[in-house]
């Protein structure tokens, strides 16, 4: 069971890590990586437009996120084009429809191994950086802005570019 799968207990913050012959990188925090910074769709893009943006800019997917900053998933260009040229959307319908909302989040202060446990499974997971923020009254609250996407090619890169062994 998951409970008892170490990879499973560190992807969720249970464990640190429990790796005895870690690589160099292991422990580097994820802050360390070149991350480039995200490009943002909000929910009401259609899908026309978010395959537009996404092809102009040179990105395969980008996070989908609420003028209030709530994180609701992530678009890929594959999957908008797939879903599209399957008709179960059309290109006027919002990205929402199209959106992964199962996703990985890491902070930037958690290490590349925690990361590289995340990445076995998935194709990518959201940086993202806890900030706090005021209203007018002095009310504060833990607000979560994305930070960066990253893949195990990013990984990939950054092991390859700076291996110390």
């Amino acid at each position: 069971s998951k409970f008892v799968n170490d990879k499973w207990m560190i992807k969720n913050g249970f464990l640190n890590d429990v790796q005895e012959h870690k690589p160099w990188w292991w422990n580097i925090k994820v802050q360390k990586l070149n991350l480039l910074a995200p490009l943002i769709l909000l929910p009401e893009v259609s899908c026309q437009k978010a395959i537009e943006i996404l092809q102009e800019k040179g990105y395969d997917q980008a996070p989908v996120v609420a003028e209030s900053g709530l994180i609701l998933g992530m678009v890929t260009l594959s999957n908008t084009l797939t879903s599209v040229l399957a008709g179960n959307v059309e290109f006027s319908d919002p990205v929402t429809k199209v959106i992964y909302d199962q996703f990985s989040k890491i902070g930037l202060e958690d290490s590349l191994g925690k990361l590289s446990c995340i990445l076995e499974n998935d194709h990518f997971a959201i940086v993202v950086h806890e900030q706090m923020q005021f209203d007018g009254n002095g009310s504060s609250l833990m607000k979560q802005m994305v930070f960066g996407v990253v893949t195990a090619m990013d990984l990939l890169t950054f092991v390859s570019r700076n291996d110390k062994k």
